[in-house]
């Protein structure tokens, strides 16, 4: 009997939730503010890199913001933009795949700065070579960097945000972190569990009943940075998935992130191609990968 009445609640629970989604998506929700709130943003430091607009769009709303790149210069000229727009900004020079590095920077910022209350895991690399061509080395440093540096980031910022009861955690993936494609094992493994862990953080906070710290999954399609020219669908078909600028990105990615929204895929296609992946059979998928151009992927210029 108890079983029964444990389902009954739960299907009333699954219909108000999805009813409650419906609602938000007919009239969405007020942003939150984030003026004065400290942001953490990794690989800042490129003109033409995502990290830098999304640097930019919290400045616009006066968060205070935090530059982690390698690239001391770059990164030092996101923060004088940062600056233009009246808000604080902080460049430190850090090696994400570095787990002593991430740890010394983030005491520093706690000293330096205060405690971070939202971090954007952005800091990404590509090789851009089939597994028997790419060198052991960057396979290595691919992982470090596009995964294993979520695990310093949150280790180092997520215990204040629980102990203040006031946090956010957003994770760039991509789409090849939802479904793969052929040249690009090193990427698409580093995607794929940078999504995992995201996903299993966000069970443990709720396993925890932790509210109060929300987290965000960002998955978008090619971007048009130039780390992925070459990639894409078949020409024929690029007058409906064609790379995303970045602008665009930006915008549909602030807007998820500011409503709290736990996932966000750009375009809204990629849902569907998620969907996808997990009902056709292995073979279906290889035919339509193939149909649309998307069966192997070798960027003409890999960002190292």
């Amino acid at each position: 009997m108890a079983v029964l009445i444990d389902f009954l609640i739960l299907t009333a629970r699954v219909f108000g939730y999805i009813l409650q989604a419906l609602l938000q998506w007919i009239k969405k929700p007020a942003e939150k503010i984030v003026r004065n709130e400290i942001c953490l943003i990794t690989g800042t430091a490129s003109a033409t890199g995502i990290g830098r607009l999304l640097a930019l769009e919290f400045a616009r709303r006066g968060a205070t913001l935090v530059l982690w790149d390698t690239d001391t210069k770059g990164n030092e000229n996101t923060a004088r933009e940062v600056c233009k727009l009246g808000a604080k900004a902080y460049a430190y020079t850090c090696d994400v795949s570095q787990r002593d590095l991430v740890y010394a920077a983030a005491a520093s910022v706690r000293k330096e700065v205060g405690d971070v209350s939202i971090v954007v895991n952005n800091a990404g690399i590509v090789a851009g070579m089939p597994i028997l061509q790419c060198p052991d080395g960057q396979m290595e440093r691919t992982m470090r960097t596009n995964c294993h540096a979520h695990f310093w980031t949150v280790k180092a910022f997520l215990p204040q945000m629980i102990k203040r009861e006031h946090g956010h955690i957003v994770t760039i993936a991509g789409a090849l972190g939802l479904f793969a494609t052929g040249c690009l094992e090193d990427y698409c493994a580093s995607k794929f569990a940078a999504v995992g862990f995201h996903e299993a953080l966000s069970h443990e906070l709720k396993a925890k009943r932790i509210n109060t710290v929300k987290t965000t999954l960002v998955c978008p399609y090619f971007i048009d940075t130039g780390t992925f020219n070459g990639c894409g669908v078949r020409r024929e078909l690029k007058a409906f998935l064609s790379p995303i600028s970045t602008g665009n990105f930006v915008k549909a990615a602030m807007r998820g992130i500011l409503h709290n929204q736990h996932m966000i895929c750009v375009p809204r296609v990629i849902y569907f191609g998620a969907i996808l992946k997990n009902l056709l059979p292995w073979d279906v998928q290889v035919l339509i990968q193939k149909f649309l151009g998307l069966d192997k992927c070798v960027p003409q210029k890999a960002v190292q």
